[in-house]
């Protein structure tokens, strides 16, 4: 059965239609969700209202759509590890205000619970939000700060803890899974929707940038202490609050250099746009185990489009994945996935040549927090529609490499023997 259409009023109350069904946007076309297509809403999952944005809804008489111009479009935030494979329907008013850096899927609601179009990418917990205790993580923060009182990375991860809820830096004081290394305040791409540097583009940032360059002593330590007290650790250089860590590549062999001369135990990533590949063959000869490289699309164009590197293109990604490889890390790719573009078959075939030829080991399919309208206007709404689904769409990238890891997050991938 097709979930009702949820709404919210101009004060942003949500209320479920009686009348109306729940409609979805494939990038060319508003229709009906498939029955097959619809998921209860993950735990841990968020729903917004969308300013200025009018919902469409299916009349279930005529199954066709229609705008509801009293009412406010509603969306869902997807708990992370769930890949939405639909956007939502909305007509947008001209004054309507750009929307924050969020992933935004359908919502529909039926007797009272509420109804998304996604599929789980990955079985992990890691960074669900139920699995944080606001109050044990403040605990474990002043820990930290006892242990390391001087470590100038330690009172950044504070910050992105308490302030800005960040699940990795969370992670690292309740001492499980990936700790974060932030490290890079300068960036050499100018990626429309950059979590951390926003200028005239209608919305903010999601974090602060890290303001200076940690020393390798304190972003050792760090990793030292992650690695001492947690089960198949990961440590990873590039996160939401920095730019582009390559960029510091010196600093950032001192501190792995640092690492393993200490212990060889955890996994060293680096999660980056991938754009200097002589950077990587450092790390790499220095003892870097894996590498995140982000990615929006294999088509030079649209990768262009989107990340607009001031001195990189698609090829240096390939370079540097391919020493990587030669070196024996582990490659990863951050598949940023939109419905209507990442589902095209041009798109996936070449997805499809572009991992075949890197070597890549496993694709994070992630969803791209964006203003969907802001995206498609960047790119072209010509590239936009026409798809095979996502769901299709990965399926057929794992018939055509059946040895590519699927997931969300970065792996543990072994110690160093």
């Amino acid at each position: 059965m097709i979930p009702r259409l949820l709404y919210a009023n101009d004060s942003g109350r949500l209320f479920e239609d009686p009348h109306f069904l729940m409609a979805v946007f494939d990038g060319s076309r508003v229709r009906a969700p498939r029955e097959d297509e619809i998921i209860e809403l993950p735990e841990g999952s968020d729903v917004f209202f969308l300013p200025g944005r009018r919902p469409f809804a299916i009349n279930p008489v005529t199954m066709g759509p229609e705008v509801l111009v009293h009412h406010q479009a509603a969306s869902a935030f997807i708990s992370p590890a769930y890949l939405r494979t639909l956007l939502p329907a909305y007509d947008r008013d001209e004054d309507a205000p750009v929307l924050p850096l969020y992933a935004y899927a359908p919502v529909g609601s039926l007797d009272g619970r509420f109804y998304t179009t996604a599929i789980r990418i990955d079985p992990s917990e890691r960074q669900n939000p139920v699995r944080f205790d606001i109050r044990r993580i403040r605990k474990m923060v002043r820990r930290m700060k006892r242990r390391l009182p001087d470590n100038s990375l330690v009172r950044h991860l504070e910050h992105c803890a308490l302030v800005y809820k960040c699940r990795a830096a969370q992670n690292f004081f309740l001492r499980r899974e990936e700790a974060p290394l932030p490290t890079s305040p300068s960036c050499n791409a100018r990626c429309i929707g950059c979590l951390s540097e926003q200028k005239d583009s209608g919305f903010s940032a999601s974090h602060e940038r890290i303001l200076s360059v940690p020393s390798a002593q304190d972003i050792a330590q760090v990793a030292l202490t992650h690695f001492e007290h947690v089960e198949n650790p990961v440590a990873s250089f590039g996160q939401g609050c920095e730019g582009e860590p390559l960029l510091q590549v010196d600093r950032l062999v001192e501190a792995v250099r640092l690492i393993r001369a200490q212990t060889l135990r955890g996994t060293i990533n680096i999660n980056t746009n991938a754009s200097r590949p002589g950077a990587v063959e450092k790390l790499c000869k220095a003892g870097l185990d894996s590498m995140r490289m982000t990615m929006n699309c294999a088509d030079k164009q649209l990768f262009d489009k989107y990340f607009r590197g001031t001195d990189y293109s698609i090829e240096n990604v390939r370079k540097s994945g391919k020493i990587l490889k030669d070196y024996g890390g582990f490659l990863s790719v951050n598949l940023l996935v939109f419905p209507g573009l990442t589902d095209r078959e041009d798109q996936v075939d070449m997805l499809i040549d572009f991992l075949g030829d890197t070597g890549v080991d496993m694709v994070q399919w992630r969803n791209l927090n964006l203003d969907p309208e802001v995206y498609m206007d960047a790119l072209g709404r010509e590239n936009f529609g026409g798809g095979i689904g996502i769901a299709e769409a990965v399926r057929r990238v794992k018939d055509a490499l059946p040895t590519l890891k699927f997931g969300y997050f970065n792996p543990y991938v072994g110690s160093r023997s």
